[in-house]
This record gives C-alpha cells, sequence and structure tokens, in this order.
C-alpha cells in the first residue's frame, strides 16, 4: 500500500515544510519542496533561478543544519528538489502525495488549492498540514472529485523525533483514503491518532488546555514560574521542559496562536476562557521575549546560569532553590503511575497545585471524548507521542484510582460527565486486561473493547503473559515468538549488563541452538541497553577484587563469541541508547535490525575504560578485514578511524550514521517504525534461517602492529601538549591503540579473536586499578555526565 507513496511534494520550506520534506526523503521519497517567489526581487533577480528559488533552498539548508538533525543522513538531501510554485507547479503532476505546510490562513491556504488543484493527476492525495484550521473550510474550494482525496496530517515538532501524526478527514474524505494515509504514517514511523475536524484536533487541544490551566493557576497561587515547572515536570510524568520551558521551546508566539485559534473556535468550549493568553504572557510577546528562538522567553540564559522571568517585575533573576516534602517523596519512585499517586495525594503546596491541574485535565479530556476523538486510547496516544507524557490523561486516572479521584472532584465541584461517574461508581477503570488482553472502556457503549495494535507490532510483556517464557532470571528472560525464533529480553534498569543478562545470554545460544530456528535480542523497554552496570565494576574495583572484574569481563566475551559463532543466526534489534557494553551485544549478532533513531556507540573511555565485551575487536574486523585482503594496503589509516571512534565515544545519532562509523553494517536493516522493530527482527532471522545459514569461520586478522600503535601514540602526546587531552586521556588511548593495532606484534602478523579479546581484558582490569578511572565512574554515577580529569 505504502510503495504507491513514490513521489511527494511538501509547499512550503518553513520549518514544518522542510522538516516534512527531509523526513519522506529519509524514508526514500522522492520529494519536492516547493515555496512561493521572493517578493521585491530585482529585475536582474526575476530572471535568476537560484533567486526564485531563495525561500525553498533556504528550508533545505537550515534543515541541513537542523540540530538535533532533521535528516537521518544527510545524503537523503538528493531525494530533495527545490523550486517555487510559479515555475514548477507542473512538477506537482508527477506526484502521488501533495502536503501543504504554509502559514495558518484559512485565505491564503484556499488560494494555494484554487492554484493547484488543476495540476494534480486524478488520483493524487492533497493533504494539510494545519494545525487546527477547519477542514470542512479548507475544502469547500477544491473541485468535487478532489474533496475525496483531501485530509489533514498533522505532523509534531521536530518531525523526525516526534511520533504523533493525528490524521483527520474532511467532510467527504474516503475511508480508505483515511486507512490508506494512516498506514503510509505508519510506514514512515510514526503513531497515529485519529482526529476530528475540531480546532487544534487532540493534542494541541488537550495539551494547550493543561498548560493555559497551569499558568492560571500558578498565578491564582502565588507560585513562581521555577516552582510550577518543578512540580509539574517528571514528578507529574511529563517532560522535564515541563509547562514554561516548553512553552519557550515552542515559542510564546506559537503558543498564542494556538490558544487564540481554540478561544476563537470554540465557542461553546464551556471553558473557553481558559485558553485566554494571561497579561504576564502578552506582555513578554510584545517585547519580544518568545522563547528559545528569541534567547529569552519564560527563561533566559545569562553566561552560564539559566535566569528565569519574575512574574511582578518581568525581569529576569536567578532561579530559587525548590523545595517541597512531596517533590522529595517521589523523587526515587520509577513507576510514572506510582510517582503521580503520591504527589496528587500529599497534603502541601506542590501536592495540592498538582491535584488542581491533573484534575481539570482529566476532567476536561473526559468532556472531549465525541468532539475530538473517538476514544479514550486515541486521546491517551495523543499526548504520550505529542506531548511526550508518561501516561495520557485516562492512564493516569487508572493510575491514581478512579474511584478515589471521581469523589473527591465532586467534592471539589469539578464538572464530570455522567459516564464518568458512573464507571467510578462500578468500580471500574479505563483500561484493564493487562498486556496480553488490552481492552479499554468504551464510553459509548459501556464495554470494554480490545486496544487496537498494529498488524506487524510484537509485544514481549503480551507473549509473557500469555506463557511463552522458557527461562528468566532477575536479569533478562527467553521468550518463544513462534515461528521457530527465541527472544533474549533484558529487563535491567536501563538494560544494563550484569552477571544475570550475560549468563542468560550464553544460555540462550544453547537453547536456541537445541530447540529453535533462530535467535533474536530485543526488549520492550525505552532502550537497547545503556552499557555494563557500572556500580557493580566500580564496587568490585574499590575492594579490589581483581577476580570477579575478570569474570565479569570474561563472561561477557564468552558469552558474546557465543553469538558470534551460533549455529543458528542472530539478529538484534537495536533502538534508541544502545550504549557500550550494549553495542557490543548488537555488533556480535549475524545482522542487526535497526531502529531508525538508534543512537550506538562504544562509550567507554567517557568513564575511563575500554570496551571490552569485544569491542574493539569488532573495530578492527570492521576496519581492516576486508582491506587486509588487499596486497599492498597500509592498513594504519583504517585503525586509526576506527580509534578515533572509540577514543572520541562517538555515538551515532541514527542508524544511518551507525552504518558510516561501522557500528552497524551496510547490510543491516533499518525500520522507521519502533513498534514494528521486533516483526522485522523476527522475520529477518527465520529468513536467514530458512535460507539455509551457516555460521561464520573461526576469524583471522591481520595485525596492523607495534610500530603503528606508536605511531597513534605520537600524536596522543602531541594532543596532550596542546592541552586537547589529559594525561589519563592519554593513558586511555594508548591502551586503546595497543588492542587495535594488536598488541606487541610485528605488522601482517595473523591473530586470533581471543588475541584481541585478552588485550582487551588486560587494558579494562588495569583501568580499573587507577583512581582517576574510579572518579570518572563514580562521577557519571552520580552525575549522569562524564568527568574530564
Amino acid at each position: 500500500m505504502t510503495e504507491s507513496i513514490r513521489t511527494a511534494a511538501v509547499i512550503g520550506a518553513g520549518v514544518m515544510g522542510s522538516a516534512i520534506a527531509a523526513h519522506l526523503a529519509g524514508a526514500g521519497v522522492k520529494t519536492h519542496l516547493l515555496d512561493i517567489v521572493p517578493p521585491n526581487l530585482t529585475d536582474k533577480e526575476q530572471g535568476q533561478p537560484k533567486a526564485r528559488n531563495k525561500f525553498a533552498d533556504g528550508g533545505l539548508e537550515k534543515a541541513l543544519k537542523a540540530k538535533p538533525a532533521a535528516f537521518f543522513d544527510p545524503d537523503a538531501a538528493r531525494l530533495v528538489q527545490t523550486g517555487n510554485i510559479e515555475d514548477h507547479l507542473d512538477r506537482l503532476k508527477e506526484c502521488d502525495l501533495v502536503i501543504e505546510a504554509i502559514i495558518e490562513d484559512l485565505g491564503v491556504k484556499q488560494k494555494l488549492f484554487e492554484k493547484i488543484a488543476p495540476v494534480l493527476k486524478p488520483d493524487a492525495i492533497l493533504a494539510s498540514n494545519t494545525s487546527g484550521l477547519s477542514i470542512a473550510k479548507m475544502s469547500a474550494v477544491l473541485p468535487a472529485q478532489l474533496r475525496p482525496q483531501f485530509l489533514v496530517l498533522h505532523f509534531f515538532n521536530p518531525v523526525r523525533y516526534m511520533r504523533l501524526l493525528e490524521v483527520a478527514p474532511g467532510p467527504e474524505t474516503r475511508p480508505e483514503l483515511v486507512e490508506r494515509m494512516a498506514r503510509f504514517g505508519e510506514w514512515l514511523g510514526k503513531g497515529i491518532v485519529y482526529a476530528k475536524d475540531t480546532a487544534n484536533f487532540v493534542a494541541n487541544r488537550i495539551g494547550v488546555y493543561s498548560l493555559m490551566f497551569a499558568m492560571r493557576a500558578m498565578l491564582e497561587d502565588g507560585l513562581t514560574v521555577e516552582q510550577v515547572d518543578k512540580i509539574v515536570g517528571r514528578p507529574m510524568g511529563r517532560p522535564k521542559s515541563a509547562a514554561f520551558d516548553t512553552a519557550d521551546l515552542v515559542g510564546l508566539d506559537t503558543l498564542a496562536h494556538v490558544a487564540k485559534n481554540c478561544q476563537t473556535a470554540l465557542v461553546n468550549d464551556e471553558e473557553r476562557d481558559v485558553f485566554a493568553l494571561p497579561e504576564v504572557v502578552q506582555k513578554l510577546i510584545a517585547r519580544g521575549s518568545l522563547g528559545r528562538k528569541s534567547g529569552g522567553g519564560f527563561y533566559k540564559k545569562v553566561d552560564k546560569d539559566i535566569h528565569v522571568v519574575d512574574l511582578q517585575t518581568l525581569e529576569y533573576r536567578p532561579q530559587a532553590k525548590v523545595r517541597f516534602d512531596s517533590l522529595g517523596a517521589v523523587k526515587n519512585e520509577e513507576d510514572a503511575g506510582k510517582r503521580l499517586k503520591l504527589l496528587v495525594n500529599a497534603d502541601d503546596v506542590a501536592g495540592r497545585f498538582a491535584w488542581k491541574v491533573l484534575s481539570r485535565t482529566l476532567a476536561y479530556s473526559a468532556r472531549r471524548l465525541g468532539e475530538i476523538a473517538d476514544d479514550v486510547v486515541n486521546v491517551d496516544r495523543a499526548m504520550r507521542w505529542g506531548f511526550n507524557w508518561d501516561l495520557g490523561p485516562f492512564e493516569a486516572w487508572d493510575a491514581i484510582g478512579v474511584a478515589e479521584s471521581v469523589a473527591r472532584m465532586e467534592k471539589e465541584g469539578v464538572a464530570l460527565p455522567e459516564w464518568v461517574k458512573a464507571l467510578a461508581k462500578s468500580g471500574g477503570s479505563f483500561y484493564s486486561g493487562g498486556a496480553k488482553e488490552a481492552r479499554f472502556y468504551d464510553y459509548q457503549t459501556g464495554e470494554k473493547r480490545p486496544v487496537p495494535f498494529g498488524p506487524k507490532e510484537i509485544r514481549v510483556a503480551a507473549l509473557k503473559e500469555s506463557g511463552k517464557v522458557v527461562k528468566e532470571n532477575f536479569g533478562a528472560s527467553l521468550v518463544d515468538l513462534g515461528d521457530g525464533v527465541l527472544n533474549v529480553e533484558v529487563h535491567t534498569k536501563m538494560n544494563t549488563l550484569d552477571p544475570d543478562v550475560i549468563g542468560m545470554l550464553s544460555e540462550a545460544v544453547d537453547l536456541a541452538e537445541k530447540d529453535f530456528e533462530a535467535l533474536v535480542i530485543a526488549n520492550d523497554g525505552e532502550h537497547f541497553g545503556a552499557g555494563a552496570n557500572l556500580m557493580l565494576i566500580m564496587m568490585a574495583a574499590q575492594q579490589k577484587a581483581w577476580d570477579q572484574v575478570e569474570k565479569i569481563i570474561r563472561g561477557l566475551q564468552a558469552s558474546l563469541q557465543k553469538v558470534r559463532y551460533a549455529r543458528v543466526p542472530v539478529v538484534a534489534a537495536p533502538f534508541n541508547y544502545t550504549l557500550g557494553g550494549a553495542a557490543e551485544v548488537a555488533m556480535a549478532a549475524d545482522a542487526c535490525q535497526a531502529h531508525a533513531e538508534t543512537y550506538m556507540g562504544l562509550v567507554e573511555v567517557g568513564v575511563g575504560l575500554i570496551p571490552a565485551g569485544g569491542g574493539c575487536l569488532r573495530m578492527v574486523e570492521r576496519f581492516t578485514d576486508d582491506a587486509a585482503k588487499v596486497k599492498g594496503v597500509d592498513l594504519l589509516p583504517f585503525i586509526g578511524e576506527a580509534s578515533l571512534n572509540v577514543a572520541m565515544a562517538k555515538v551515532a545519532t541514527s542508524a544511518e550514521e551507525a552504518k558510516k562509523l561501522r557500528y552497524l553494517r551496510q547490510s543491516d536493516g533499518v525500520t522507521l517504525n519502533r513498534s514494528e522493530l521486533l516483526y522485522a527482527a523476527k522475520w529477518r532471522a527465520v529468513g536467514m534461517a530458512r535460507a539455509g545459514y551457516r555460521p561464520p569461520r573461526a576469524a583471522v586478522h591481520t595485525a596492523v602492529g607495534y610500530d603503528a600503535a606508536k605511531t597513534i601514540g605520537a600524536r596522543i602526546w602531541g594532543l596532550v601538549e596542546s592541552n586537547f587531552a589529559s594525561p589519563h586521556d592519554a593513558l586511555i588511548a594508548n591502551k586503546l591503540a595497543n588492542i587495535l593495532c594488536g598488541g606487541v606484534v610485528p605488522a601482517g602478523t595473523e591473530v586470533s579473536d581471543q588475541h584481541y579479546l585478552d588485550l582487551e581484558c588486560e587494558a579494562f582490569l588495569s583501568l580499573c586499578g587507577e583512581q582517576k578511572t574510579l572518579d570518572r565512574i563514580g562521577h557519571m554515577l552520580m552525575n549522569n555526565k562524564p568527568l574530564r580529569n
């Protein structure tokens, strides 16, 4: 179905338009990025294509320079062809999909649609990226035959990273088209929420309401900006940017536009006045304090510090320390639901404020069902995927207890729909059934319906509840995925590697070779893995328990070598953080099926160590093994590049970049949709198994040799002398160079995997005995930041 979208056009090369074009190109779709011809061109410039394409060219250039990056791989920009709607309108004739992303002005959009409609091919799809204008009014100017092909595809900014795509039909949109575009959106990696033709659709309607209510509550209760952000951020299961830092990130002018759109359009909304912009915000906008893009909004960077606006004087001042007993009490609670329940039931300023904001947001969300979305699932997903909330409103309601919270709301006079009161009275909840048989409450029928999941979504949690666990310990589980595939699921904190995980990897290979056709390494967590359990390493090193440290390292090496040479294919499915030891796990597999957003690297030098689970060996293998087959090739430049990756702890910012850094192979697969990653990994493994898989032969590597290590050492000495590196950096880098070059052997010596693994283990143990390394480990554990010493 998605293959039919081969060529697309995006009209409007602003922040959103250029980012949408970049994302389409990253998915392999040829994309035209068009904008208007700049006004006020000179007579000479009128005849210059470069001048006439200035806006589109500028949009593409900004997308290439964007931070965070808009492209998975800058090379994909070759698929984006810029132009303007005067000279290049005929390009739309080849487009399967045209997305409008121009200024949020109904009249301007209508004029554009009138201009492009005659050019579109009969089966072309026309979409608007409007953030909330009336779909019916936009489509009114379209020819009758085009209206069934028109809908809204509302991407969120930044397009590459925000999962949410709201799909909203117009009054005449074909239902089949809605589903087709939903599948296309999923193929692009998006989570689909079905919206309706209402102002600001789902996520912005609820999210902006919650933010605006928090502003008003702050002014009523006399709290400060920094106090509110400490309350409504992580303690409430929302991003660290909370309310006001989020407003600064989005832009106060943008926030004002969305709020005004709600206030103007929502004439029947009982809480319409909540969207009215407080006077303090109006004053900030009037003076140009628009947020990060203007250098200051609610917050402003002053030298190295972040100051906050004083709501009385509108001057910036240093932030005051925020201390509330309830915030301290929930600080160490990892479970978002339990943390929220503790907070809103606390009897202090923070607890009462959190309850006020949450209760009104929950009630408002319930009253909007039927108007903005048909069920609680779409609302919850919109808030999780579009605003990065840990829990959507109805998931949060379950977490704090429906019956208890509804009774409290009714006592306080909060308006609730009758169906919510009935649900509370019955002792029910919005969700039930766990992962295996997840169901949600249908407010229209009063029945429980299955939570919809995609056909390519395999959830490990659901399989575990279905009795598919083959073996498990505290660190990992072996789960039968069906079709002859066994899965290793790591479930330690941040999916770090410890002896339980290491042992289970070894057992997984044994079991897969005996009873299965293939092995997959994947999990349902937030990250593939954040590396080794540093606390375990540090405690053993501090006690000088060198045998214990060596046992851990040798165990990891042995397990990953079993993975590397298993008699069944092994496929790893890395995503998000794939760091240190987790990267070594992925690199040991026969193949990876990586999520597009995979942040992968061998980062051990950041804590004063070196990769010792085969990471250095894999770098040698990937940078020199093929080159060594060519007679007379100097391997030093290849090892030099590998050493830079590891010594500088380079982390790939996408799966495509990981290929360039050779953490992934060029042959490894990339999946855009995180929900479909395990499905893709499983069937990749099945395909390898059924295509006649044969394990790799024991490798022999050509060492670059001792002299090459000395050459690299000279460069390291130069960095120390010029103060670009510390003596401890140099110690680590020289040990790393010694490993990568093969130790004290002549150039051209053929050595085994074990030779490099022994060098890794020796260097790791040596560095564990260095106090400065222990200081680096301790600093990382305490502050989650590297220490340069």
